[in-house]
C-alpha cells in the first residue's frame, strides 16, 4: 500500500478487542474499534447457579469460550464457591485455555489442529463409549448444539451452564461510515458468523455496500460462505485461527494487496 495507512475495522467485543487493537498497532496499522457484539450477563441465573453448586459433581466440564470463563468464575466468586481441584477440564481453543490459566487451572485440554466443537469431539478423551460420564458444557445463551448433541449420541450425560448472553449493541455508525467514505477502511475482521451478521444490521443501507466490496478477514469456512451469500464481492481471507497474531497475520495480507479504497463521491 506504499505509504498509505491501513485502516482496519475491529468488530470484536469490547473486552476482547484490546489485545487485537494493539497487536494492529504494534504491526503499522490503524485500528478501527467498532464492537458489533456485547456481552452481558444471562437474563436468568437460576439454571447456571443450580449446575455450578453441583460442579465437584461432574465427571468433566467444558468451557465453549474466554466468555464462558469470564462469566463463569465471575459467578463462582459471587457465589463464594471454589473450582474444585483436580476436576478434568477442557477448552476449545488457546484463547480459552489461556483465559483458564489465568484462573490457576492448569493441565486443561485444548485440542490440537483447531479451535472448535469438531476438534475437541475427535480428541480420544472424547471418544465413544461415554455411558455413565456426567458432563457440563459452560457456554452462553443459545450455543451450537453440535458438542451436546454428539457427546449424548455417545452416551454422556449433558448439563449446560449458561453464564453470559450475546446481544447486538445499538452504537452509531455515522462516525465510522464518514471515515469509510472517505477512503480510510481497507479491511474489516469478523470472528464470528453472528459478528459479521450484526455488522451489516448496524451498518445499513448506506454502509452494506461499503462492507460488501471491502477486503475482509474471518475465521472458519462457513464464515467465507456467509460473507459470500452477504454479497461480499472484495477478497475474503481465511485466519489460520482466531488468535490475535494469525488475525493481524491475514489482515497484513490484505493490507498489502489491497489498494486504498477511493472516497465515495
Amino acid at each position: 500500500m506504499g505509504g498509505e495507512r491501513c485502516g482496519v475495522v475491529v468488530t470484536r467485543p469490547v473486552a476482547q478487542a484490546a489485545g487485537l487493537v494493539e497487536a494492529l498497532r504494534t504491526a503499522g496499522l490503524e485500528p478501527i474499534p467498532f464492537p458489533a457484539m456485547e456481552i452481558l450477563p444471562p437474563r436468568d441465573w437460576e439454571a447456571a447457579d443450580r449446575a455450578l453448586h453441583r460442579l465437584a459433581h461432574f465427571d468433566r466440564v467444558l468451557f465453549i469460550s474466554a466468555n464462558a470463563v469470564a462469566g463463569a468464575f465471575g459467578r463462582l466468586a459471587h457465589l463464594q464457591i471454589p473450582f474444585p481441584a483436580g476436576l478434568p477440564t477442557a477448552a476449545i481453543g488457546r484463547a480459552t485455555a489461556r483465559a483458564l490459566a489465568r484462573h490457576g487451572l492448569t493441565g486443561v485440554l485444548t485440542p490440537e489442529g483447531g479451535h472448535d466443537s469438531e476438534a475437541l469431539l475427535r480428541h480420544p478423551l472424547f471418544e465413544p463409549p461415554l455411558e455413565g460420564q456426567e458432563i457440563l458444557i459452560i457456554r452462553g445463551e443459545g450455543g451450537k448444539e453440535l458438542l451436546a448433541r454428539t457427546l449424548t449420541g455417545r452416551g454422556a450425560r449433558i448439563t449446560y451452564a449458561e453464564v453470559y448472553r450475546r446481544e447486538r449493541p445499538t452504537t452509531d455508525p455515522t462516525p465510522l461510515l464518514e471515515r469509510w467514505e472517505r477512503g480510510e477502511v481497507q479491511v474489516v475482521t469478523a470472528t464470528s458468523g453472528e459478528i459479521l451478521r450484526n455488522l451489516a444490521t448496524l451498518l445499513g443501507e448506506r454502509g452494506r455496500p461499503l462492507l460488501r466490496r471491502t477486503p475482509l478477514v474471518v475465521i472458519s469456512p462457513s464464515m467465507v460462505q456467509l460473507a459470500r451469500r452477504m454479497g461480499v464481492t472484495a477478497p475474503v481471507v481465511q485466519a489460520a485461527g482466531p488468535d490475535d497474531g494469525s488475525v493481524v497475520e491475514a489482515t497484513l495480507h490484505l493490507c498489502r494487496k489491497s489498494p486504498p479504497t477511493p472516497p465515495v463521491p
